[in-house]
């Protein structure tokens, strides 16, 4: 008898454990997946800057984009191991400008600005979140550049601060080929001056968090 009373209680013991044991993880398991995935918004203003610095066998061009001229937004998830940075900026071709008519129509024309009028540059991992402070922090991340319709994925060095109104500085620079995007270095004079095939890409993005 004293046997069956206690394994009536046992029972009733495991009845009332399961849907308390279930009550408290409701709670605790949102809440740690909440905070293993938090989820920021970064505005992209429209005083952001985009540079091309190249060289040819005479002498060295520096081509830029002042000015942004859209909004968007970047969006930073995930947990501890994987750091996801989403989103896309998307530039005019016709917006470079190299401080001369003939290096800028030339760019341009290399380019393909006719058929393909943007570059693409779309974000996507960081290696890990940065401290947002006006101490600079370096990180790491892959971004995908597409440029006259050709994709390829590069890893690119960034450097991140806030500056006392709150605004996010990302900078980020990488060297690329011409020949990454099939494209051919341009030539002037029969093929007197020339265009290295390297160039290196500078990005400078302002932004505000709205989360």
């Amino acid at each position: 008898m004293q046997k069956l009373i206690l394994n009536v209680m046992r029972h009733r013991c495991f009845l009332w454990g399961c849907p308390v044991f279930l009550l408290i993880t409701s709670f605790v398991m949102p809440f740690n997946l909440k905070k293993a995935t938090g989820t920021k918004k970064w505005l992209v203003s429209e005083n952001s800057s985009l540079c091309v610095n190249g060289t040819t066998n005479i002498n060295k061009f520096a081509c830029e984009i002042p000015s942004y001229g859209h909004i968007d937004t970047l969006i930073v998830s995930g947990g501890e191991k994987e750091i996801v940075l989403s989103g896309t900026i998307s530039l005019n071709i016709k917006s470079f400008d190299c401080h001369n008519s003939m290096m800028t129509a030339d760019l341009r024309k290399t380019l393909k600005e006719k058929q393909f009028p943007q570059l693409h540059i779309s974000f996507l991992t960081l290696n890990k979140l940065p401290e947002l402070t006006a101490q600079p922090a370096f990180i790491i991340g892959m971004v995908n550049i597409e440029i006259a319709g050709v994709s390829k994925h590069f890893e690119m060095n960034y450097q991140v601060t806030e500056d006392a109104q709150k605004t996010i500085h990302l900078g980020g620079a990488r060297d690329i080929n011409f020949s990454d995007f099939n494209l051919i270095p341009p030539r002037k004079l029969g093929g007197m001056i020339k265009t290295r095939d390297k160039l290196s890409v500078e990005f400078h993005l302002n932004m505000k968090a709205i989360n």
